[in-house]
Order: C-alpha cells, then structure tokens, then sequence
C-alpha cells in the first residue's frame, strides 16, 4: 500500500483547522474567496466575479486563476496573493470560527456553564464562559449580589441574541439555573429518577421547587436536601448565599399539594374550587404569619406554584365577650367607712382622762364672787385684834 506523504500545506491546514475548531473545507473555501478579492484589486476588470474561478490544490496548496476553463494566472501571483490575502484570510477564518463556536454554544442553550466576569460594558457585564465571551444583562441579575472582576460564578445560557451580531447571554435570575445547579449536585435528579415538576422564585429572596419521584422508595425531597442539607446547601452557595430555598413534594391533590407549597406553615385547611382556579387556606391565628410570609412572599409563591389564587383566612374560634356586671348601690358609703382600716387592734388602747371645763350661767358666777367677798372680811376680822395687842 502506498503512503501519501503530506505537504506543509496540507499539514498547516489542518493545524489552523484542529486550533480554530473550523472544518478544513471551509477554510479552503476562504482561502479562494481571498484569492479571488486579491486578483480583482491587483487586476481591475469590468466583469463580473463569476467569470472567474480559483482552483487551489489541496495537497501543494498551488493555486491557479480560471477564466471559462482557462488559466489567466499573472506570472508571480502566487507571492503576491499570499501578501494580499493575508488580512482577508485572517479575518475571515476569524469569522468561521466564531460562528463555530456560536453554533457549538448554541446546542448548550438551557444548560448551566461556569464563568468568570471579564470587565463591565456600560449597563452590561462580559463573562468568560470557556471558548466564548457571553453578555450578562442588567434584567437577568440578581438584584442584591455583588459583582467584581474576577468573580466566579455559574451562569446560564439563555438564549443566542441576533441584535449586535450573535453573541451569548446568560443569566443569573432564570429559573433554568437552580434547575441545572440541582442536575449537578443531586445524582438522582441527573439520572431522572427524581424530577423537577416546577420552579418559582424571586431572585435573590426566595425559591420554591417542587419534585417527585418516579421510582419507588426514592424521596425526592431527602434526595435533593442531602445529609444534614449539604446538597441543597451547594446550591444556595452558587447563588452567593442570598436565596432560601424550598423543596416540596409535589402532589395530584391540589389542595395537599397547596398544604405542602405553604411550608413552612403546617397545619393548614384547604379548599378547592377547581371551577374558578381558587384555594381557601384556613390555618391558625398563630400560624398565619407563616402563611403569608414577609410582604405576602410566602403565599405569593405558593400561588405561582400551583396555579391556584389563594385566600388565606383566620380559622381560629371567635373569643366570647366577657359580661359586665353593674351592682347598684343604694346609699353611697360615707368617707369614713369608705376607707378599710390599715390596722386592726387586738389590744385595748387606753386612753388618758381629759379635763372637761364646765362653762357656768352668770347666775352660777354671781354667788361665787359673793362667797369670796364674805371670806375677804373674815381674813380682816380675825387681823385686827392681833394689831391690838
């Protein structure tokens, strides 16, 4: 058997094709669209491109110009392309691999890549995702995470934009990146024997996600929280920690499955009116703050969840009035007994005699100052005879 031994040409060839990741017939199908260019500019003529045609040998990579079957090649063209062309040749190899690279991106639209933030272009953030440089808009961050440059993160690859050529964006608030963020830390939701049914969240708060099983004695809910929380926990870091998350078990029930959604809230009523797409959920006075949630969050996303508008009621017993009772008082009780005693005695309290002064008529008086008249004169009898003597 004999060996085809391969030219530099040929070996050059497919180097560039392997390095770019571009097919080498449509690097040859470049390089005589280049050729081509260069022999209009360096030999203007009035016809058309179509009556010229490159014939370039694969193998030896010569190169020869075609005019209806004729070769019109200028002696030295060969020297004089290659410098031409160059440019054109680059640029447009350029272009082939970059619409290979889109074309490749585009098979992984709806899966999850790592990324790291290049720099920052106006409202926009460009991020390393591995062959390509993808867009971050503003409406697809999450509204409370910091960025910086440098910053590794996983994105997800929302869609091939058309507007300014085609370019990558991902996004870090779709639905799509908890979704492939459990399909990589969770070994039964990857293999399908665990599936997602439903995903609602407010990017950067909260997150609820329902999932059954299709296998029996698989817990979907224990396969995606892990031991001790360690699977669900690696989601909640790839979110830099700002999302709870909630895995409830989804149900055929709407109204046990609207009981599940309502975690962490428990014991709850519900009824269902399929008719109008509309729940009544009855729970206790106690547990109606864990109904509704902070701002109505909670019962916001348990309503996205099932698609069902929810009424949240308070199922607690109305509390009796107490009754009041009026006593009528006939007499109102003096001050004196109004006031209890603050002590009782239990001793008798003697108490010192006080002197009553009697006040007298003026008839009284009158003889009394008579009686210490006749006194006054006996005291003078009785003086004068010791005077005598």
């Amino acid at each position: 058997m004999a060996v085809v031994q391969r030219s530099e040409f040929a070996l050059a060839l497919n180097q560039i094709a392997s390095e770019r990741g571009v097919d080498p017939a449509v690097i040859l199908e470049t390089m005589k669209s280049a050729i081509l260019a260069a022999f209009r500019k360096d030999t203007p003529s009035e016809e058309e491109d179509s009556a010229f045609t490159v014939d370039l040998n694969e193998n030896t990579g010569e190169t020869k110009i075609l005019k209806d079957g004729k070769d019109i090649t200028p002696p030295g063209f060969g020297r004089i392309a290659a410098q031409t062309a160059k440019q054109v040749l680059l640029q447009k190899i350029r272009e082939k691999e970059k619409d290979a690279i889109i074309d490749e991106y585009t098979k992984r639209v709806g899966t999850i890549v790592n990324g790291m933030i290049l720099r920052f272009a106006g409202p926009n953030i460009i991020v390393d995702i591995g062959k390509a440089e993808a867009i971050l808009p503003q409406n697809q961050r999450i509204p409370n995470e910091q960025y910086f440059l440098n910053k590794k993160m996983p994105v997800y690859i929302m869609e091939i934009s058309e507007e300014k050529g085609r370019e990558v964006v991902v996004s870090r608030s779709h639905n799509g990146l908890i979704e492939g963020l459990l399909k990589r830390e969770v070994p039964e939701v990857a293999a399908g024997s665990v599936v997602i049914d439903k995903i609602v969240r407010e990017p950067g708060s909260r997150a609820k996600i329902a999932v059954s099983s299709k296998q029996s004695g698989v817990d979907p809910v224990g396969s995606c929280v892990g031991q001790k929380g360690v699977r669900i926990q690696a989601v909640i870091d790839a979110l830099d920690g700002l999302e709870k998350i909630d895995v409830i078990q989804g149900s055929s029930d709407p109204a046990k499955f609207i009981a599940n959604a309502l975690s962490p809230a428990k014991e709850v009523e519900v009824t269902i009116n399929e008719k109008e797409k509309t729940a009544i959920v009855t729970a206790a006075r106690e547990e109606l703050p864990l109904v509704i949630g902070r701002d109505g969050q909670n019962v916001r996303l348990a309503s996205k969840l099932s698609g069902y508008n929810i009424e949240v009621k308070d199922g607690s017993p109305a509390e009796e009035p107490k009754e009041v009772v009026e006593e009528t008082v006939e007499e109102a009780p003096s001050e004196a007994t109004a006031e209890a005693p603050a002590e009782v005695l239990t001793e008798p309290v003697v108490s010192e005699p006080e002197t009553v002064k009697e006040e007298k008529t003026p008839e009284e008086e009158a003889p009394a100052s008579e009686n210490k008249e006749e006194i006054e004169t006996k005291e003078e009898n009785t003086q004068e005879p010791k005077a005598s003597a």
